[in-house]
Order: C-alpha cells, then sequence, then structure tokens
C-alpha cells in the first residue's frame, strides 16, 4: 500500500472514536459550540473529537484516554483567553497535536531504549474495513512509528485526517514551507520503510509543492 493514498480510513466518525472517560459522544454533533467557561459542556462536546484526532496520530488506542485527559487538563488553563466559543474546537486540535507530537518522541526514545516493544496496530482501522486493508494500515502504522514525530505529524494531519496544507502548517505551529518537507520527509522514509524504494520519492515532494503553489492553503 502506498503511502501517498490520501485521507486513510482510520475511525469512520466521531461516534466510533475510543469513547472518552465520561464524555457523552452524542453530544459532540452539530449544534451552537459551548462557552469556553463551561469546562464540563467543553468536554462533553469535543472529547470525542479529541479522541479520534489522538488515535489516528498515535495509532495506539490504549493511550488515547491519557491524551485526551492532557488536553482538557491544558484546557483547564488555556480556555479562559478564547472569547470566540467557535475557536474552541480548532484550538483543541493544536493542543491535541502538541501532546501527541511529544507523546510520539517519548515512545522513540523508549523504543531506543529497548523499552518499547512495538504495537501490533491491528485496531487501527475502521471496523468495516475489510481484511486486507487492515493488514495494509497496520503496516503503515509500523513504518510510522519509525518515522520522526515533527513528520510524522505532518504527514498524517495531511494524508490521514485529510487536513489542507495551510490548516496542517497552523497545526504543527509551523512556516507552509517547512510543513512540505516535512511531508516530503516522512512520505520519503515511508516509501524505505515499506519496501517501495524511491519510486515515486521526488513526485511527492513536487506534488506537496504544487499543491501548496495553488492555493491549498487551509
Amino acid at each position: 500500500m502506498s503511502p501517498r493514498s490520501p485521507h486513510l480510513r482510520v475511525v469512520p466518525a466521531e461516534e466510533d472514536a475510543p469513547a472518552a472517560p465520561d464524555a457523552d459522544a452524542r453530544s459532540s454533533g452539530p449544534g451552537p459550540a459551548p462557552d469556553p467557561l463551561d469546562r464540563e459542556a467543553v468536554y462533553r462536546r469535543y472529547a470525542p473529537y479529541v479522541a479520534q484526532v489522538g488515535l489516528r496520530l498515535l495509532g495506539r488506542r490504549g493511550e488515547v484516554e491519557d491524551l485526551v485527559q492532557d488536553v482538557f487538563l491544558a484546557a483547564q488553563r488555556g480556555l479562559d483567553r478564547l472569547e470566540n466559543p467557535e475557536a474552541v474546537k480548532g484550538w483543541l486540535a493544536t493542543v491535541a497535536v502538541r501532546k501527541a507530537q511529544r507523546r510520539l518522541r517519548r515512545r522513540a526514545l523508549r523504543r531506543t531504549l529497548g523499552l518499547d516493544e512495538g504495537e501490533d496496530y491491528g485496531d487501527v482501522a475502521d471496523p468495516k474495513a475489510n481484511a486486507a486493508t487492515r493488514a495494509q494500515l497496520a503496516e503503515v502504522y509500523r513504518a510510522l512509528d519509525r518515522v520522526p514525530a515533527q513528520e510524522r505529524i505532518a504527514w498524517s494531519l495531511r494524508h490521514v485526517e485529510g487536513e489542507k496544507l495551510g490548516r496542517v502548517a497552523e497545526l504543527c505551529g509551523c512556516s507552509l514551507a517547512t510543513t512540505k518537507r516535512r511531508i516530503a520527509a516522512a512520505h520519503a522514509r515511508l516509501l524505505v520503510e515499506l519496501g517501495e524504494g524511491s519510486e515515486g520519492k521526488g513526485s511527492e515532494g513536487e506534488r506537496a509543492g504544487d499543491e501548496g503553489a495553488g492555493g491549498d492553503h487551509g
């Protein structure tokens, strides 16, 4: 399976994401955004969304609950600075990306020290996916474990979350040019890890650049 395939089906919808503790998945649907000062309402509304983002970035269901808790612990302090309720979801996504990147770095350190035994990733795919697709996604996630955290996050936001390049740059807190470099570097590494050699290596970097130049700025 080529890692260039965009928008991999990992979690089909927020209601199928790992359940966050005490969160009502039904409350994450359409409706007015909750008051940022109402922490309980924010948690009920957005915890399933944060869990979905966390699963797609980390790939390990066992780590999602802790990530959600980390994000909403940060929200206890940071939400006071938000004046627009409509900005809450985007702000939580940014925090989730930052927390996920830290977890991936710690995971890489544990792997270097021989303390991380790896993951099968057999349960990361959409439950409705067929066996072949599930196996292919598991292979991609095992390969992603060998990609540096910053590059992995950028690639996953672009090709798993399906975010536009401009939004990926915002979530990663870097320039558009840096975002494109990270995505291209991750893609090149994945090609090697998945045994596809240099095939498509150049075209992915060129494609990212073309999309960025063509107005794909979020």
